[in-house]
């Protein structure tokens, strides 16, 4: 028979790759910034098996809205750059601002992280930067999930997902139903290409030679290439939900993977379109960086890319102006940069020119 070598006279978890003591060392360092996030309504959060939180008695018919989502290949970023501190708000941008179009109120966030062996400072780095978005949000972190995977991951790598769920008032709720022929779209600036893209930017990087530790050409903050691409997604929840309560907001649409072309329609009735003049707004020079390093036809950046617009919401004509003021006032940079108009059959939903 073929011979094996004998077993240690006790294994552990550790043996095989996992270190219990490091995930506990994570959960003490997390929870200050946890307990900075908390809101009245959260009953027990992180350290226990389920967290508890009630809903908000100021809801008369509350409707939760709920969403998940991840950062994708930016990951690869903070891994070449070594900063992980941002990537967190991205993660909490993704969902919140998902949940948001349909005019929800973010209540909590819930977070899993998955590496091959735990790094307690680079993990403690990356939720610090969930508290942050959550914070940014209105949103409680609650809790979350570490897992270390041994020989499945690349050692010093990790993933991220991360889940939202908010509530809206019944009668509030926003699907989009009322739009129509000539109300207006509003932009709000995005920080950059947030977290979608990625694939394709990586490609650019690659085929174009450049270092992320680059200058930027015609960056108004004097960046690197790695710090613009790096730039964390913009959480829009607190300036739009403020605007909400004093005007009418139709739809919104958070521009996330298909870009402009694919994301402002799906809010949309049939019968109409969005039609877009991209000369509305100015871009950003992280897209302009993009175009010309990877030869890509604008068609494909508007489809890919947010172009330097993060959220679009669509006001009546007649509160189109009150609307970009309040949103201006509460730090948001705001473009009118289209309109609603007719869709004739077999017409694509959304067109830029």
């Amino acid at each position: 028979m073929p011979s094996r070598s004998a077993p240690p006279s006790s294994l552990s978890y550790r043996d095989s790759g996992v270190d219990i003591d490091a995930g506990d060392a994570l959960v003490e360092r997390i929870k200050p910034y946890a307990a900075r996030t908390m809101r009245p309504e959260v009953l027990a959060g992180i350290g226990g098996f389920g967290a508890l939180v009630e809903l908000p008695t100021r809801y008369r018919e509350p409707v939760l809205v709920s969403g998940t989502d991840g950062v994708g290949t930016k990951l690869k970023l903070a891994f070449a750059l070594n900063r992980h501190d941002t990537i967190g708000i991205d993660l909490v941008a993704m969902s919140v601002n998902d949940i948001l179009v349909q005019g929800a109120e973010p209540l909590f966030f819930l977070d899993y992280f998955v590496c091959e062996r735990l790094d307690v400072d680079v993990a403690a780095d990356v939720v610090k930067g969930i508290a942050k978005g959550c914070e940014l949000a209105g949103c409680a972190l609650i809790g979350g999930e570490t897992a270390e995977h041994p020989h499945a991951f690349i050692p010093g790598e990790y993933d991220l997902a991360g889940f939202a769920v908010g509530v809206v008032e019944k009668s509030k709720a926003i699907d989009g139903a009322q739009i129509a022929a000539g109300d207006v779209l509003l932009g709000l600036a995005s920080s950059g290409p947030h977290s979608n893209g990625f694939s394709l930017i990586r490609k650019i990087l690659e085929v174009s030679g450049a270092e992320l530790s680059t200058p930027l050409p015609g960056d108004v903050r004097a960046r690197t290439l790695g710090a613009a691409l790096l730039e964390p997604t913009r959480i829009y929840v607190k300036p739009v939900l403020a605007a909400m309560q004093r005007v009418d907001i139709k739809g919104m649409a958070h521009i996330t993977g298909g870009g402009l072309l694919e994301n402002v329609h799906r809010m949309f009735p049939d019968h109409v379109a969005a039609r877009i003049d991209s000369r509305h707004w100015p871009e950003p020079a992280i897209f302009d960086w993009l175009r010309r390093a990877g030869n890509v036809a604008d068609a494909e950046m508007h489809r890919v890319f947010n172009c330097g617009i993060g959220m679009v919401v669509i006001v009546p004509a007649a509160d189109a102006a009150r609307a970009k003021a309040l949103l201006a006032e509460a730090g948001e940079a705001v473009y009118e940069i289209g309109a609603v108009v007719p869709r004739a059959s077999g017409a694509p939903g959304t067109v830029v020119v």
